[in-house]
């Protein structure tokens, strides 16, 4: 193949994405917009004068170095079951090398391992496992283990994220597959806990509609409720109020608020984004009080059947870990996706291709001491499961926090290289 790779327009890239019928929203041109702090750039594949891909990558600059780090989140929208499809990754090295990049990262959006519900809670109920990864998937997809192979052989060196949710995006998701279902077969679906709690959030009065850009305050006050609760940092309110422009700019359904109140109160919040016939669900609040009334439940509910209405054939509920053990911090997490009757994907991950040795294990340096210092403030705000996150990185019989590298001058948060 004779490829090259050159800037397109926005226009082009949203063509190519509608003729595909879906990519990731993380590879759409208004995310460039959403990513301030980030140069973004669209790109074009062309085999002669026909468009065979495209991208969008992100440039972060290395301070005082004038270098930067090429970043594609879950891209580029390439056909990754094609088995050339890796000589089209050369041209992409050639043309960031070109403006600059000491190094490229990739998410290549193929699942490569799924496990369906009950495979899941058999996992679970298993004192012997404790990942997702030991346990046998319920299908293989050869054209990802292939490409897995074809990245390796090239000098890709993978990205795993063994602490849990850490920079990048997630190698591991839940998604609930919508094509060819009802309502009523989706409700089907689901464990009995969530018919249940989906039946009384109805019965005791709770309302889920669609709030606007006016409604973010008042989810991003929950958001932050939630965050406290949860031990996380949450954003600040100008960061979904940039994310709801720049979406809606480019498409008026690309985004949506929900809202779930009881008598009056918000008592949950959610957004939801759809690109083409992928929906996600993409952040989430819910108050400390009236749990009870199960506004969650109710509130997703809606979403999927939004999303089943707009014409996706998945609802993606974004990252998991994969811990499965009783005493795993994030069990929870998994335990409630599951109750959807959809089913945990691996995908291949993200990849980096190092142009500049040097500089990129200067970078290397520099993303672990954010490691440490994520692990460190766990610790602080919730001791046990800082200890877990402990264990896991270095095993059951550290007993100190390691010290981080010496000579690196600042840590990186967990949204450093966060899309």
């Amino acid at each position: 193949m004779s490829i090259r790779v050159q800037p397109i327009s926005a226009s082009e890239h949203l063509s190519y994405i509608a003729a595909r019928g879906s990519a990731s929203f993380l590879q759409t041109p208004a995310w460039g917009t959403v990513k301030s702090d980030w140069r973004a750039e669209s790109l074009g594949w062309y085999d002669g004068d026909t468009l065979i891909g495209a991208g969008l990558v992100l440039y972060r600059d290395l301070p005082k170095i004038g270098r930067s780090l090429a970043y594609l989140p879950e891209g580029p929208v390439l056909d990754w079951t094609s088995p050339q499809v890796t000589g089209l990754l050369e041209p992409l090295v050639t043309y960031v090398s070109g403006r600059g990049a000491f190094a490229v990262r990739i998410g290549p959006t193929i699942v490569w391992r799924r496990w369906g519900t009950e495979t899941i809670k058999r996992a679970i109920a298993d004192d012997g496992v404790t990942r997702l990864s030991e346990v046998e998937p319920d299908t293989i997809d050869p054209a990802a283990t292939n490409l897995r192979g074809q990245l390796r052989h090239l000098g890709w060196i993978p990205q795993h994220t063994d602490e849990g949710f850490a920079a990048g995006q997630p190698e591991f998701n839940f998604q609930l597959p919508l094509a060819d279902k009802t309502p009523e077969q989706l409700l089907t679906g689901m464990n009995q806990l969530w018919r249940r709690n989906i039946k009384k959030a109805e019965k005791v009065g709770v309302e889920v509609s669609q709030g606007g850009r006016e409604d973010l305050g008042a989810f991003h006050a929950l958001y932050l409720e939630t965050a406290s609760r949860d031990g996380f940092t949450g954003r600040p309110l100008s960061y979904f109020e940039t994310m709801w422009d720049a979406l809606r700019a480019e498409d008026p359904d690309r985004i949506r608020l929900y809202l779930a109140h009881h008598e009056g109160d918000l008592v949950a919040a959610t957004t939801w984004v759809r690109v083409g016939t992928h929906a996600w669900y993409s952040y989430g609040a819910s108050s400390n009080s009236k749990r009870e009334v199960r506004g969650s439940n109710a509130i997703q509910w809606r979403m999927i059947t939004d999303a089943l209405a707009a014409g996706a054939t998945v609802y993606d509920l974004r990252g998991i870990t994969e811990g499965l053990g009783a005493d795993d911090p994030e069990i929870g997490l998994i335990q409630f996706k599951v109750g959807t009757g959809g089913e945990a994907v691996q995908y291949l991950g993200e990849w980096d291709l190092p142009i500049s040795h040097a500089l990129y294990a200067a970078f290397r340096a520099y993303l672990d001491r954010g490691r440490y210092v994520g692990i460190a403030k766990s610790l602080l705000r919730l001791p046990t499961r800082g200890v877990r996150m402990v264990r896991r990185r270095f095993g059951r019989g550290a007993p100190t926090m390691p010290l981080p590298p010496e000579g690196v001058a600042r840590a990186t948060t967990k949204t450093d290289l966060e899309a």
